[in-house]
């Protein structure tokens, strides 16, 4: 089960309070204040963990709360402060304050935040002892722990992301090039979640590719999956474009393509400015290449004809994504 989006209520635990307390030895007549002071509570801590790929764990839990430190005793023993507790999330989560909309922080491998804080742990009376006080009798309450209402919203972070209409072969492509195994079905709407997959071509040459399910006309409104997968776009570095070249439709693959490309900019302007590899899929088709040849002339740029399914143009395909993608990283060509 993928879950891309939770929202939550954190609460961080409770100070433990200060303890009123006096020595009572027999042999120590009148013995001052010896009341500790109460522990710290717990703070809740998101962590973006490599290999976390769902916010699944998170679905069902609407209310997360820290621990409560401890209380403090006599004979000067302070209360235990609780330990934090700690959140496990993907990489690409965004932490957003759901009253304001505000995002909090946007986490990258390895990134932590405190989504709340815990309460400071109350005073003993040992800490109100002066020369004119010598028995106070007052300690304070622990505090209480801070309390947010939190949006959880996961955007896949790939270095190549594969767009198109469904049905276009994206799945089939990742899982011929990848040890992915994506659901893969003659009907449109197969993949309803993104998949990720590693591409290693050699061992200095790998990237990530998602298979982003299908964009539809509208989707920019929230028509089909819309909005769902157009965020997961948004951190690809790369797009790949696949065209169909006989959709079952009988719809212009063309047309389909320039719908795709208007879905983007109505998204997001930046989003419609990226550049992207345009390819035919389902090259084994007889009379592909004459539609591959028509859509490089209406685009203006090179068409890459592939079949995932008989293994043909995978190469140069492939091989011209890794050297985009060293363009964009500022990395130096090793072959």
């Amino acid at each position: 089960m993928f879950v891309d989006q939770v929202k939550v209520e954190v609460h961080g635990g409770r100070g433990g309070h200060g303890c009123i307390s006096f020595r009572r030895e027999k042999y120590v007549p009148r013995g001052g204040p010896d009341g500790g002071d109460g522990g710290n509570g717990g703070s809740v801590i998101l962590v973006a963990k490599a290999g976390v790929n769902s916010l699944v764990a998170l679905a069902n839990k609407h209310h997360i709360r820290a621990k409560n430190g401890g209380g403090g005793q006599g004979s000067g023993r302070h209360g235990a402060s609780a330990d934090d507790l700690i959140i496990e999330v993907p990489p690409g989560t965004v932490v957003i304050d759901s009253n304001n909309g505000l995002v909090i922080k946007d986490l990258d491998e390895g990134d932590t935040v405190i989504a709340a804080h815990g309460g400071r742990g109350g005073r003993g009376n040992t800490r109100f002892k002066s020369s004119t006080n010598q028995a106070p009798r007052q300690a304070t309450e622990g505090g209480d722990g801070e309390v947010r209402q939190l949006i959880l919203e996961l955007k896949v972070i790939a270095d190549v992301g594969l767009i198109g209409l469904p049905n276009a072969g994206k799945s089939t492509l990742l899982s011929r090039v990848s040890a992915a195994r994506p659901e893969i079905a003659n009907y449109p709407f197969t993949t309803k979640f993104p998949n990720l997959g590693m591409v290693q071509l050699d061992l200095e040459r790998t990237f990530v590719m998602a298979d982003i399910p299908g964009l539809i006309e509208g989707a920019s409104e929230g028509v089909g999956l819309g909005h769902d997968f157009l965020k997961h776009i948004e951190r690809s570095g790369l797009l790949v474009h696949l065209v169909e070249p006989f959709p079952t439709d009988q719809s212009d693959p063309i047309e389909n393509w320039k719908s795709i490309r208007k879905e983007l900019a109505q998204y997001s302007e930046s989003l419609g400015q990226r550049p992207e590899i345009l390819v035919m899929s389902k090259s084994e088709l007889p009379d592909s290449e004459a539609v591959a040849k028509d859509l490089a002339e209406a685009a203006g740029c090179k068409v890459f004809s592939i079949s995932a399914v008989t293994g043909a143009g995978l190469p140069p395909l492939l091989s011209h994504i890794v050297s985009q993608l060293q363009e964009q990283r500022g990395e130096c060509k090793k072959w």
